[in-house]
């Protein structure tokens, strides 16, 4: 069962692709006036965000038992 929501998203991209390319807007840098700039811009940022999220978690990740042994309780098996 294909959901109407999806259709509807799926449109209003379409939508969206066709008046980017014919809309004209006032760039600064040259390649700002590059059809599809923007999408392609925020996915590079969404790919390298998540990128730089795995790095800063194998940096910042502490064990399971981290802030335990810190305040000095022993670990307790039940």
């Amino acid at each position: 069962m294909e959901h109407w929501g999806f259709k509807l998203f799926y449109l209003f991209c379409g939508i969206l692709a066709l008046l980017d390319l014919l809309y004209h807007r006032h760039v600064v840098h040259p390649w700002e006036g590059m059809p599809g700039f923007y999408p392609l811009y925020g996915f590079v940022g969404c790919v390298v965000l998540v990128l730089v999220a795995k790095l800063l978690r194998k940096v910042l990740m502490r064990d399971e038992h981290y802030y335990d042994r810190l305040e000095g309780r022993e670990e307790q098996d039940d």
